[in-house]
């Protein structure tokens, strides 16, 4: 924790560092689009989420793949640039703002998608091994059990372990905040696991 003195001097910073991921997250590209595509809102359709599972719902398979890369690509270019303005100070407080933005974007009345991209943009940024762990439960999950929000429930929960056997510590710390957000915002999917009325991955 830095003294007063320093803290006094970087704080605007951290500030700054954060309101700029924040709003970089915050963009929602899965409904611009599906706006682009004439599909209109796809907050009407499906769950109402902003995210690629619900773009693909569309049928649009190209349109929830660039949804996919670009909710990604928001969170992992806010890290990496924070990281090299200010090292991994800057890079833990660009992934909380990156993540809360997308999932609670002001553009949408803070009702947002439920961070697995971004949060999976944000590892890639913080730690590569980190990653190819998260997508390796995932592709485990996925494959065996077929449940998408299982997958990804459980890749996240490893990830903060993960981290801390690769000595990140500081970076453990944030993703398991925002593991625990993200499980916030799947609370549907996990009643519904637990009803066994959860959609299995290839099932409408």
């Amino acid at each position: 924790m830095p003294d007063p003195i320093s803290w006094a001097g970087v704080w605007p910073y951290y500030v700054a560092i954060f309101l700029g991921a924040y709003l970089a997250g915050s963009i929602p590209f899965g409904l611009i689009l599906t706006r682009l595509a004439g599909l209109g809102d796809v907050r009407k359709i499906g769950s109402g989420n902003i995210g690629a599972t619900n773009v693909l719902r569309t049928g649009r398979k190209d349109l929830a793949a660039a949804t996919l890369l670009l909710d990604a690509a928001k969170g992992g270019l806010a890290v990496w640039a924070a990281s090299r303005i200010g090292g991994p100070d800057f890079a833990v407080t660009a992934a909380v703002g990156a993540f809360l933005g997308h999932i609670f974007p002001v553009w949408l009345g803070f009702k947002g998608g439920k961070g697995v991209a971004t949060y999976i943009g944000c590892l890639i940024a913080a730690s590569p091994l980190a990653a190819l762990a998260f997508a390796a439960v995932w592709l485990a999950i996925a494959f065996t059990l077929r449940f998408s929000s299982l997958a990804a429930l459980l890749a996240s929960l490893a990830t903060p372990f993960v981290l801390v056997a690769l000595g990140a510590i500081q970076f453990a710390e944030v993703f398991g905040l925002l593991t625990a957000l993200l499980w916030f915002k799947h609370w549907p999917n996990i009643g519904r696991l637990l009803r066994g009325t959860e959609s299995r991955i290839g099932k409408s």
